[in-house]
């Protein structure tokens, strides 16, 4: 590979011989790609994806979700996740040593998994073993780097989902006085209000300011909090829900937990993305919904449901913009490389960082 196209790989630059096409060559392009390659490539795409990279989508779910269904089809040499990051490393965890896990564009990153990083959370373990000795487990979301994730399985701590949290805090709880959950202060902080955990029983850690944010007494503190968040939920507000409720009083609100407690408290819902997605399913015809989570997936659910009157919480709530980093030019342009046998944005997770987050994972799983 010479300079000029190291260079237009690293920066994620489509090739000239990607951008002149039309979408309808791209579209067909695939395709042709998909046929040639049929079980040697496997296509999984989030929920949050766009409609023109969905469609090519071998399988539809949530990070974890797809990443097992990536795990379970040991006929692909080629996994081409279409997501952000982190979940292709929990796929590159999962997968046999033979398969290949690769991201379209390598900027798809996730704000959330970034507000946690390795040397600020060892930093933050070292002084909150000095406060609390060791009576924490650490728990984090699979919204997590997969270096976040091998810290977790190697001090006996587990991953958790939208849609287990409850079930794994309370395992948590249980096997320590206290957790820390990281990096999603909101799930952590609605899970744990769900299970009865006092709010003058929860505090925050600040990893910008390595401090911890709390008034009460240091023997009462049941859940330390990582000062991270999504940047997509946290735009809903109570502003949101109030408009909706003078607007549309007929409409029920569903949210998803990672938005702020007090979006969640007022609205009539709230669940993982597996959960909206079936309650609109399954709710009755001419039902009203607005829903509080990321805008594709919205527009999505409005598309498949023209017997409902569904709408955004947030009608100016952009789509997350690090999942629309993958589109349609440069899930080809993957493609392409394959073929080209010359496979490029390859996501590997070194071997005893995945040892350890298997750790974790397997925790999660075994309770599942």
């Amino acid at each position: 590979m010479g300079l000029l196209e190291e260079l237009t790989v690293e920066t994620g630059v489509l090739p000239e011989s990607i951008t002149s096409l039309t979408k309808e060559e791209m579209e067909n392009r695939v395709r042709e790609i998909k046929r040639m390659l049929g079980k040697k490539l496997f296509i999984p795409g989030h929920h949050y994806q766009k409609d023109e990279v969905i469609q090519f989508a071998d399988a539809v779910g949530d990070s974890l979700q797809l990443a097992q269904i990536s795990s379970q089809n040991e006929e692909a040499d080629y996994i081409v996740f279409c997501g952000v990051h982190f979940m292709a490393e929990t796929a590159d965890i999962l997968t046999q040593e033979y398969q290949q896990v690769i991201l379209p564009d390598m900027r798809a990153g996730c704000s959330m998994a970034d507000m946690a990083d390795i040397y600020q959370t060892e930093k933050a373990w070292s002084t909150l073993q000095e406060l609390f000795g060791d009576s924490i487990i650490p728990l984090t979301y699979v919204n997590s780097t997969a270096a976040i994730k091998s810290f977790v399985g190697k001090n006996g701590g587990a991953t958790v989902t939208s849609s287990n949290a409850h079930k794994m805090v309370e395992w948590a709880l249980n096997e320590k006085e206290r957790i820390l959950f990281l990096p999603d202060q909101h799930l952590g902080r609605n899970t744990a209000a769900d299970l009865g955990v006092a709010k003058n029983e929860m505090a925050v850690w600040d990893p910008i300011r390595n401090d911890l944010l709390y008034d009460g007494e240091l023997e009462d503190c049941k859940v330390i909090l990582w000062k991270g968040h999504c940047s997509v939920h946290e735009n809903f507000t109570e502003q949101n829900i109030k408009h909706v409720r003078s607007t549309h009083p007929e409409m029920k609100i569903i949210v998803h937990p990672e938005c702020r407690r007090e979006v969640v408290e007022k609205s009539d819902l709230n669940g993982s993305t597996k959960f909206i997605i079936d309650t609109i399913k399954n709710a009755p015809k001419g039902s009203s919904w607005a829903i509080g989570t990321e805008m594709n997936l919205v527009k999505r659910l409005i598309g498949q449901h023209p017997d409902k009157h569904i709408i955004s919480l947030n009608p100016y709530m952009c789509p997350c913009l690090t999942m629309n980093r993958i589109d349609l030019p440069h899930l080809l342009w993957s493609l392409e490389k394959i073929i080209e046998e010359k496979p490029h944005n390859i996501i590997k997770v070194e071997k005893d960082i995945a040892a350890n987050a298997t750790f974790a994972l397997d925790r999660m799983l075994a309770r599942a």
